[in-house]
C-alpha cells in the first residue's frame, strides 16, 4: 500500500511539473514564431459563438483578442498568429489543462472546483442560472418543475446546482443532459423537456436568435451566482499577470464598457437583434475594485 501511495504521489508531482513547464513555455513559444491558440464556443451567445461565416465572435472573444495584442507587445512578435479552437462545455477545461489552448474565451464560471485544475482572470460578467420555458408554460420557479423533465448542458455549473437542489428538496425532477446549449433549447421547443436551466444571459441570447423568439421566455429567481471569466492554464504566473493587468486596464479605462455595449446593447449576428441588457449594478460594483478573487 505504501509503495502504491508513493507511486501515485510521484505521478501527480510529475503531472504538475509537466503542466507548469508547458504553461511557462507560452512566451517562449510565441517568441519562436508559434501561434496563440484561443478556445471558443459554438453557441454561447453573446460571449463566444460562431457566426454565419463560421467565424468565432463575441464579447469574450473580443476581450481575448485584446489580450492577444498585449502578448504581441510583450514578446515583440508583431506578426504573432492567432488560431481558434472550438470547444464544448464538457471538454473546455481539459483543452486548457492539456495545453491545447492558451485561453478559453467563453462563458465559463470561475469556481473553487475548477480552480484546482485551471486559472481564471478578472470576471467579465456576473450572472445566475434561471429557467427557459415555452411562452405558454405555467412554470415560474424551480419548485414548479416537480415531477417534470428539466434539461441542462453537460459539464456546466447550473447542471450540478440543479442536481443538488433536486436531491435536497426531493423534487423528483427528471434531469436530462444536452451536449450543447443549442440542443437544450431545441429540446424545450419540441417538448422533450419542460425547461432548460442555464445562465440567464445565455438564455436571453439563445432565445433571441431562435426562429420564433416569442415562443420562449426566461423565468424564476437565480438558482446560482455565476462569475464568468476567461480561463487560463494553471501555474503560468507571468502569463496570468499579463492577462490580469490587461483586464484591469480595460476596466479602469472603461474601454470594456464599449466592448460590452457592442454585444449586449446593439444588434448582433446572426439575426442582428439586440439583447438590450445594460451592465448590472452587481457587475459595475465588482469592476470598481477589479480582482480575480471570487468567493465561490
Amino acid at each position: 500500500m505504501r509503495n502504491f501511495c508513493h507511486t501515485v504521489t510521484a505521478a501527480l508531482i510529475l503531472l504538475n511539473v509537466a503542466a507548469t513547464a508547458q504553461a511557462q513555455a507560452l512566451f517562449q513559444r510565441i517568441e519562436n514564431g508559434g501561434a496563440m491558440v484561443i478556445a471558443h464556443r459554438e453557441s454561447s451567445i453573446p460571449f463566444s459563438y460562431v457566426d454565419a461565416n463560421k467565424k468565432a465572435v463575441g464579447y469574450a472573444v473580443d476581450l481575448c483578442l485584446r489580450i492577444a495584442e498585449s502578448v504581441r507587445k510583450k514578446t515583440g512578435m508583431k506578426n504573432m498568429p492567432v488560431t481558434f479552437l472550438q470547444v464544448t462545455p464538457s471538454n473546455r477545461i481539459t483543452m486548457i489543462e492539456q495545453g491545447k489552448a492558451d485561453m478559453e474565451c467563453g462563458s465559463t464560471t470561475n469556481n473553487a472546483e475548477r480552480r484546482q485544475k485551471v486559472g481564471f482572470t478578472i470576471p467579465h460578467f456576473i450572472t445566475g442560472a434561471r429557467l427557459l420555458v415555452r411562452a405558454d408554460s405555467k412554470i415560474e420557479r424551480i419548485e414548479d418543475m416537480e415531477g417534470k423533465k428539466l434539461v441542462s448542458t453537460k459539464g456546466t455549473t447550473p447542471l450540478k446546482a440543479v442536481e443538488q437542489a433536486n436531491r435536497e428538496r426531493m423534487l423528483h425532477i427528471t434531469i436530462l443532459e444536452a451536449p450543447d446549449h443549442a440542443k437544450a433549447v431545441e429540446m424545450v421547443e419540441k417538448g422533450e423537456a419542460e425547461a432548460f436551466v442555464m445562465d440567464d444571459v445565455l438564455l436571453f441570447g439563445l432565445a433571441a436568435n431562435r426562429p420564433n423568439p416569442a415562443a420562449l421566455k426566461v423565468v424564476g429567481k437565480f438558482i446560482t451566482t455565476e462569475p464568468l471569466a476567461i480561463m487560463l492554464p494553471k501555474g503560468d504566473v507571468e502569463f496570468k499577470k499579463l492577462v490580469d493587468d490587461e483586464m484591469r486596464r480595460l476596466i479602469q479605462s472603461r474601454e470594456i464598457y464599449a466592448i460590452y455595449d457592442k454585444w449586449f446593447m446593439r444588434p448582433i449576428p446572426p439575426k442582428n437583434t439586440s439583447l438590450n441588457l445594460p451592465a448590472s449594478y452587481l457587475l459595475r460594483d465588482f469592476w470598481k475594485y477589479p480582482t480575480d478573487y471570487v468567493p465561490f
